[in-house]
């Protein structure tokens, strides 16, 4: 539980982001957006960016690296992942309990995610069993989405959801996202969706519409 860059608040702690990377970056890779999200201090966030476990990427010749599960081709049916989604969801949840239990409730925690990181965030989010504040789900997609009505928990039914997308994406198409945003939608998720003219990444427009979004579930 200490492999994580972690930025604590300036004022008293009230509420806590977590941030999953992509793959075969690390807890460094979102840092710097952090001032540029204009986040009111007095909201008392502390940013928690975990480490995702080195291992072989088959899709990267093996190489290790940071990664939340191997990726064995293009085909992002994950289906055959589903032990590397479980374990780094295990990861993810006990960063989420040691928050609750350091005193902030679940409702002022949100759960964030890049890419390999947001499809861990998504999965682990709508499972979780208690109501969390938000899911931020950044240039990524749903994981199994033909059970999602069995691994999702009834707590975050109602869960705001944020996704984001570039609209030239090679790694993750755009149409890809935009369905699993359907997914969610057609199963009563609260999915606000967002598209900008960028590849695999962030832009500008995007951090500020996150900041207000962030801003929202938090000051309540």
């Amino acid at each position: 539980m200490n492999d994580a860059v972690i930025i604590e608040p300036t004022e008293a702690h009230r509420a806590s982001i977590i941030w999953l990377h992509g793959l075969g970056s690390d807890g460094h890779d979102f840092e710097p957006i952090v001032p540029e999200l204009r986040l009111p201090p007095g909201l008392g966030v502390r940013f928690i960016f975990p480490n995702a476990p080195m291992r072989p990427v088959t899709i990267n010749g093996g190489m290790v690296m940071r990664s939340w599960y191997d990726i064995k081709d293009s085909d992002l049916s994950v289906a055959r992942h589903r032990p590397d989604f479980d374990s780094s969801a295990v990861i993810l949840e006990n960063w989420i309990n040691g928050e609750i239990e350091s005193g902030i409730p679940a409702n002022k925690i949100i759960v964030a995610g890049f890419s390999q990181g947001g499809a861990i965030a998504l999965h682990c989010g709508l499972a979780f069993k208690q109501k969390l504040a938000g899911l931020l789900i950044l240039s990524s997609y749903l994981p199994f989405a033909d059970v999602l009505e069995q691994d999702s928990a009834q707590f975050n039914k109602e869960i705001p959801i944020l996704m984001m997308h570039g609209e030239y994406d090679p790694v993750i198409p755009v149409g890809f996202a935009k369905q699993s945003c359907e997914v969610l939608q057609n199963h009563d998720y609260a999915v606000e969706w967002n598209h900008y003219p960028m590849q695999h990444a962030v832009c500008a427009e995007e951090i500020e519409r996150i900041g207000q979004w962030l801003l929202g579930q938090l000051d309540t």
